[in-house]
């Protein structure tokens, strides 16, 4: 039966923030749903991809989100859709272990896994959230946060407050490149020494001063914020857990689909299916055979190169401007055990 094409339309979360999902056409394209299939959205965000996957075809959907507000947002589509979608409060690299224990009918179970793994537009148009450098808020940033329940791990208030100033530079240049990453780190002890950092325009405002004014429209604590968000979300290991998980929860035949928003996540997505596809470069042949080596292919690589936003959707949505996808298929050979090494993954405090 055809595929019917997905209607592209603008998200609004209970508090009113606009998501437009990012390369909706591009993803839906990959994954091609069909009816009768099943497909796990690891990110549920705003549910742009989950309801066009579902308005795509006649087909079942289990979509992750570790935050309790986007949860709580997608009554209407959960009211929507009914049987079709079931929804889950917890970080995406959960899928992992619900794998490997076999609980609720994860393993070897699912036709698609989709993961967006940028941060949503209303956690960064909510300034309660503590997410955006350009309103204040209190410096927060756990995805988790909720008033309902305790948060995970330290905010960053915590961080930059009490870390030492090598760790904090450390942070900012494994997972943003920041290369400013020690005056930054300099300048924030040494503010933190006359009042502690609790709101998101200080920390904004101490970044500006070291760094002064960035090119248009890029404000010069972007890389600060996105490295202090990823580091106390733990988004790389939940990155390199939620693709085994993946690998591990796609059928033969199954589509791997994974749009990020940086350099780090697109590499070590990159290395993943490259690895596991029998595509890794940097091997010499005057090396002994490994195991990788020999270990049959467990993903076919769909495209070979990223793919990017067309101009019109980033005339639409400036935010898309560095959004990569890339996509695999699982093969029918079983899955390869989970190792870091290779992935380019940066080794930090904590």
């Amino acid at each position: 039966m055809p595929r019917r094409k997905p209607r592209t339309r603008v998200e609004k979360s209970a508090q009113g923030g606009r998501h437009i999902p990012v390369l909706l056409a591009r993803v839906i394209e990959a994954l091609r749903p069909t009816d009768g299939e099943t497909y796990l959205d690891m990110t549920y965000g705003a549910g742009g991809y989950t309801r066009a996957i579902l308005q795509a075809a006649d087909c079942q959907m289990v979509a992750f989100d570790r935050d309790p507000t986007a949860i709580a947002d997608a009554e209407p589509a959960r009211a929507e859709f009914r049987t079709r979608l079931k929804l889950l409060q917890e970080p995406f690299g959960n899928l992992l272990n619900k794998v490997q224990d076999g609980a609720g009918g994860f393993a070897q179970s699912f036709d698609g896994v989709v993961f967006d793994l940028g941060v949503s537009s209303m956690q960064i148009d909510t300034p309660e959230r503590g997410f955006s450098f350009q309103s204040d808020g209190p410096l927060d940033m756990r995805m988790s946060a909720s008033s309902a329940s305790a948060p995970e791990g330290p905010s960053v208030a915590e961080v930059v407050n009490t870390y030492d100033e090598a760790d904090i530079a450390d942070i900012l240049y494994g997972l943003a490149e920041e290369r400013r990453s020690r005056a930054i780190a300099k300048a924030i002890v040494a503010r933190r020494q006359k009042e502690p950092f609790s709101r998101t325009l200080e920390l904004a405002e101490t970044v500006g001063a070291v760094l002064g004014r960035g090119p248009p429209g890029k404000h010069p604590a972007t890389r600060t914020f996105q490295a202090l968000r990823m580091y106390v979300n733990d988004e790389l290991r939940q990155l390199i857990h939620g693709l085994a998980g993946a690998e591990r929860a796609l059928r033969p035949g199954g589509r791997l689909v994974v749009v990020t928003f940086h350099s780090i996540e697109d590499r070590i997505v990159k290395r993943f299916i490259a690895t596991r596809s029998g595509k890794s470069k940097g091997v010499s042949r005057h090396m002994p055979t490994s195991i990788e080596s020999l270990r049959p292919p467990s993903f076919q690589i769909i495209n070979s190169r990223s793919l990017t936003s067309s101009k019109a959707e980033l005339e639409a949505n400036p935010r898309a401007r560095s959004a990569r996808l890339r996509a695999a298929v699982r093969t029918a050979d079983d899955p390869w055990p989970l190792d870091w090494s290779g992935l380019g993954v940066p080794q930090l405090k904590g």
